[in-house]
């Protein structure tokens, strides 16, 4: 079993020797967790098809589920496409750094393993302190997924990774919490329209301000099918408690989830709540023994921040079931509902 080290930095101002050691550990092929403003990533040299490998074996992550390619600026994006699509520069220039994922045409470098052995390959530049001055210490790409086990709610602090990598990783790097908490929003451009594939940190509201025909394109795929982008399987980012969530205005939401945790309860069973802050007022006395409050709906920011340390809480609660309602398909709420429909795999209450 490998020694998992954890290394403290500041967010802001990250220790350069602690991010040369961290980036010496990539360069000969071991694995690097690290703080995104997204989500904490897993690391290893993109071009190193052994190193990727050893995502995949620590994460127990299918092949089929491919991962996303971390560059320190566009100038690197050439040891990955032979072949930048039309937009990409002007996405680059208005939402580079920061959440945003662009997919296009596979290099001849660039391994299947990255790929699910598909012809595209997903790229960003992250916005994080941490995470660029690690990309430029190591000045090669790095292949990085959510720094979890396969499936399982992402990791927003360096607790939530030992908690699911401990002894399976080289080196954690603790740069404090994650500022967005959701993943990075996918926007296909080998596509035409181009698509998101899946919704995130920048809203898709902004990008049609440059790619007006934009098309979202929920896909709930099988982990026995290769996937064009991660986050495509209908489980995932999900707790092991049955998570079971609810569609509709908030008034006819809560009326339907309240009625199924009645009866619910009746059976015996312990029920956890995710529960914005206009729910709290209405909440019958006694029904719910955990609730991980998300703030207002209103604040979708906030939620996303909240989300996935709120589902790890009630995960380890030792609760039978837990309940939620979807916001409202708006801004980041739009990453909140794709997050939470996969997390109860892929099954809707519709009020």
């Amino acid at each position: 079993m490998t020694t998992t080290r954890v290394l403290r930095v500041d967010p802001l101002q990250p220790d350069p020797t602690a991010l040369a050691e961290a980036a010496e550990v990539l360069l000969r092929g071991g694995l690097v967790a690290f703080p995104t403003e997204t989500v904490y990533g897993l690391g290893a040299a993109a071009l190193d098809r052994q190193a990727v490998r050893g995502i995949f074996a620590a994460k127990e992550r299918p092949a089929t589920d491919p991962v996303i390619v971390h560059l320190p600026d566009l100038t690197g994006l050439h040891q990955l496409t032979d072949d930048p699509p039309p937009g990409l520069d002007a996405l680059a220039a208005a939402f580079w750094p920061g959440p945003l994922t662009l997919i296009v045409r596979r290099g001849p470098g660039v391994p299947a393993e990255v790929t699910a052995g598909g012809d595209t390959v997903a790229v960003r530049v992250p916005a994080h302190p941490v995470a660029r001055a690690l990309l430029l210490a190591a000045n090669v790409p790095v292949a990085a997924p959510s720094a979890n086990r396969f499936s399982r709610p992402s990791p927003t602090c360096a607790e939530h990774v030992l908690t699911d990598l401990d002894g399976r990783i080289d080196l954690i790097i603790d740069g404090g919490p994650t500022q967005v908490g959701v993943e990075s929003t996918i926007v296909d451009l080998t596509r035409h329209p181009p698509q998101v594939l899946r919704p995130g940190g920048v809203a898709v509201e902004a990008l049609r301000g440059l790619l007006p025909d934009l098309e979202m394109v929920a896909r709930f795929g099988a982990e026995s099918q290769a996937a064009p982008a991660p986050g495509q399987f209908v489980r995932h980012y999900a707790p092991a408690t049955p998570l079971h969530v609810f569609e509709g205005a908030p008034a006819t939401g809560r009326l339907a989830l309240f009625r199924l945790a009645e009866s619910l309860l009746a059976q015996g069973n312990r029920i956890g709540l995710l529960a914005f802050a206009e729910d709290l007022g209405a909440l019958p006395a006694g029904l719910f023994e955990w609730i991980e409050p998300l703030g207002p709906e209103s604040d979708p920011s906030f939620a996303a921040q909240r989300l996935y340390a709120a589902l790890r809480t009630l995960d380890a609660a030792g609760l039978d079931v837990l309940f939620a309602r979807l916001p409202e398909p708006v801004g980041l709420g739009l990453a909140l509902r794709d997050r939470l429909i996969r997390a109860a795999d892929g099954k809707v209450h519709r009020a």
